[in-house]
């Protein structure tokens, strides 16, 4: 095998090296995981506001529950005083303050009616949210048991192509080495082509007649680039 050929196989190990790795970052398996946290974020944000609100809506009720059972007790004082007295000026006051407190309470009472009211659907809202977001988490845990699986498999894969990679390399000469590694930074990977008829497989770009011939004709050991993209190009 030339160095030519042995460098095509490395470039192909690489390639497979690069697709994998791909593979890896664009497993389903990931985007299953990344929507299900997604979910799960927006549902807690959700849930987060709602229990702010239910939070307010019932200090607001204990608050006013509070208000309601002082004023009872204030009314109820001023009947049992207002029964015992005698005084027709003092019975009038007491029986005005009673029928204030009475329009007070039953102010507060209509409050506290709407305060359940609101509070019904949050109630409801956080009981249905922490079964969903049980059944998010159950889901979330398969999810990225499933993913590491996946992501295993293909590790594995790359373990393979790893060592054959190495296994490649080291026939091949130093500086031959090194150009390969410039022109796979500079090129987006690929640093060494064939070709596909008249085609270049690099740039996809068919050479003009003059350079397929240059290319065609150069010895099996004799190191020729696309002039349109700089690939090596590997003909033999």
């Amino acid at each position: 095998m030339t160095d030519l050929h042995a460098l095509l196989v490395l470039q192909q190990h690489d390639t497979a090296a690069d697709q994998l790795r791909h593979r890896r970052a664009t497993l389903p398996e990931r985007a299953l995981v990344a929507g299900i946290e997604a979910e799960l974020t927006r549902l807690r944000s959700e849930l987060g506001a709602a229990t702010t609100d239910h939070d307010r809506l019932a200090a607001d009720q204990a608050r006013l529950e509070g208000d309601v059972a002082v004023g009872e007790d204030k009314r109820r004082t001023l009947e049992r005083r207002l029964a015992s007295t005698s005084v027709p000026r003092e019975a009038q006051a007491m029986s005005d303050e009673i029928d204030g407190l009475k329009a007070r309470q039953s102010a507060m009472e209509d409050e506290l009616l709407e305060l359940m009211e609101a509070l019904e659907p949050l109630d409801a809202r956080l009981a249905s949210g922490t079964d969903e977001e049980a059944t998010l988490d159950e889901r979330l845990a398969a999810a990225r048991a499933a993913l590491t699986q996946a992501e295993a498999g293909v590790d594995a894969e790359l373990a393979t192509v790893g060592a054959a990679r190495v296994q490649a390399a080291a026939q091949l000469p130093a500086p031959l080495l090194e150009r390969y590694e410039r022109l796979r930074s500079k090129l987006g990977g690929v640093a060494v082509a064939t070709l596909d008829g008249p085609r270049c497989t690099g740039c996809s770009l068919v050479l003009p007649l003059l350079e397929l011939e240059r290319v065609r004709a150069a010895s099996p050991d004799t190191i020729v680039e696309c002039e349109q993209c700089g690939r090596i190009l590997v003909t033999h």
